[in-house]
């Protein structure tokens, strides 16, 4: 473990390099620890698709039936469920943009 006391002309550097080598750094304050300087964690973007697939199979989840998968876009397919959700009134009417045939 590092320990280092900031002073106005000291630069972080070489505690940030000592973090980024694994190390641990401790800044102090009158002698008592006051920070703790730790490696940001690397982020990681995006779907894991290959540990996505592993926990279905843990887990015994089959892709979805194409019955299902049917029954699932038919209930969502419905425009009074999505006007009581939007909190839409009957008279409601989309604007469409016309067809540029």
């Amino acid at each position: 473990m590092k320990s280092t006391s900031p002073k106005p002309s000291h630069a972080f550097s070489e505690p940030i390099a000592a973090v980024q080598r694994g190390e641990r750094v401790v800044i102090t304050k009158r002698g008592e620890p006051a920070v703790e300087l730790v490696a940001c964690p690397k982020r990681r973007g995006g779907i894991d698709f290959k540990k996505l697939e592993e926990t279905r199979k843990r887990l015994g989840i089959e892709q979805d039936p194409p019955e299902v998968a049917k029954e699932m876009i038919a209930m969502f397919h419905d425009a009074a469920l999505s006007r009581r959700v939007l909190g839409l009134d009957d008279s409601y009417e989309p604007y469409c943009l016309p067809d540029n045939d």
